[in-house]
């Protein structure tokens, strides 16, 4: 009897911890919906959060799918692309268009590696602000204190902090010394020649968009665990989220079994070599990844993985810390959506219709992304392309639209009758630039 009880109560705790183990896979792996979508239209239903069944959608997915149907038809500068829209928690929508590479007939699915370029900042405020939460820095520290590399006009690393790194807040001119990493200078010596450039504000006073200087992220999260970025940021974020495929260096873009060759020019777009400049800068501009990841890592953004990124540290990086008034300027032709704009760590903030939103686009030579969504619905939209035209810019807007049941507008422009795009020939590697080629 006693063996009996024992072996009863024995298989009632393999039961429980096997329950446990299912309920963690549910939250952390793709679900064979998300691998692999299983109608035309790319459309899923990849529960990351919550149970039940979903509510009614708010997206139109056959209408959002025809229109980037007819963005590929119609914009002869588009290569390929992978948009993916979550709504309550659920990765909804993502599919792949086009081609990895022009007329290759290669196509573009949800596991197409792509660049993310400029949306790797929020990665690294994201693991900065973690570590802050953990006890291991503080974010009101001098710089200095975590970044011996990073140098300042007149000794203002001493007085700019860890926060005000991640909000570009650091004094400098815009894109400081961006021009000689593309050169192939050494990144950690640039970040000390910046002492030799002038203040335009003292720091914390005003943004000013930086790739040089943001990249002494990378240096405050090595000093913290003694471990390499990328490894840091692979096993604290990308292994835990899921994100099989996301990566940070050119080698490992390289290997993947599907990426998106980058494309320059406007309507004979053609193939470029991916090169180094702002892998080296990896905080700034490091991440690859595919639409899968993308989806995953704007989830988590939401809300819907604490047990990787609290709320305390989401709440923290997505708060307004400084106005950004030629972002606001840059987005003119949505500023009946969003008519003002901030940046808080790593992260733009938008009021949207009068919503808050989070976001950020990206652009390094021959790839875009962007990122939007409403933490509080976890709901957005995310999306990456292989080409230097902004021409799917609008699909956030309309996504969002959609989201909180606006009326229909043509922000991707398909009926507008307007001269073809002009793209330069062989546009610059700059990431992300307010106001300028990368955005």
């Amino acid at each position: 009897m006693v063996l009996r009880r024992l072996s009863y109560g024995l298989f009632g705790l393999l039961l429980l911890a096997g329950l446990a183990w299912a309920m963690a896979l549910r939250v952390t792996a793709p679900s064979p919906a998300a691998s692999a979508p299983a109608a035309q239209t790319g459309q899923v239903d990849m529960v990351v959060a919550g149970t039940g069944a979903p509510r009614p959608s708010a997206v139109d997915y056959a209408r959002l799918d025809a229109r980037l149907n007819r963005l590929m038809a119609e914009e002869p500068a588009m290569v390929g692309l992978s948009v993916a829209v979550i709504e309550d928690g659920r990765i909804r929508f993502a599919k792949g268009y086009g081609e990895t590479v022009a007329g290759s007939g290669d196509p573009v699915t949800t596991r197409t590696v792509f660049r993310w370029a400029s949306l790797s900042k929020g990665v690294a405020a994201d693991m900065v602000t973690l570590l802050a939460a953990e006890g291991q820095l503080s974010l009101d520290e001098p710089v200095a204190v975590h970044a011996p590399s990073l140098r300042l006009p007149e000794g203002s690393e001493q007085r700019a902090t860890v926060a005000d790194l991640l909000s570009h807040r650091l004094g400098l001119f815009g894109h400081a010394q961006d021009s000689k990493l593309e050169d192939g200078l050494d990144p950690a010596w640039l970040r000390g020649s910046l002492a030799t450039l002038h203040n335009i504000c003292p720091p914390g006073t005003c943004h000013a968009y930086q790739n040089v200087a943001y990249d002494a992220a990378s240096e405050v999260v090595e000093r913290a665990t003694g471990q390499p970025y990328a490894a840091v940021v692979r096993e604290r974020l990308f292994r835990p989220l899921g994100m099989r495929s996301a990566s940070m260096s050119r080698g490992e873009l390289l290997a993947s079994r599907s990426w998106a060759r980058p494309h320059v020019g406007g309507a004979n777009s053609q193939p470029v070599e991916v090169t180094e400049h702002y892998y080296r800068v990896a905080a700034a501009g490091g991440v690859n990844g595919s639409i899968e990841d993308l989806a995953l890592w704007m989830l988590a953004q939401t809300g819907a993985m604490p047990s990787v990124l609290p709320p305390q540290v989401l709440a923290r990086v997505q708060a307004p810390v400084v106005r950004t008034p030629r972002e606001t300027r840059r987005r003119r032709e949505y500023a009946e959506r969003t008519p003002g704009s901030a940046y808080g760590l790593g992260w733009r903030v938008f009021d949207y219709a009068g919503h808050r939103v989070i976001g950020h686009h990206g652009g390094v030579r021959g790839y875009r992304s962007l990122i939007l969504f409403d933490p509080q619905r976890r709901s957005g939209v995310v999306a990456l392309w292989n080409a230097s035209t902004s021409a799917p810019n609008g699909v956030e807007y309309e996504v969002m639209d959609m989201i909180y049941r606006l009326p229909f507008r043509d922000w991707l422009e398909l009926d507008v009758v307007r001269p073809g795009e002009i793209v330069p020939a062989a546009d610059g590697e700059r990431s992300e630039n307010e106001g300028g080629e990368g955005r």
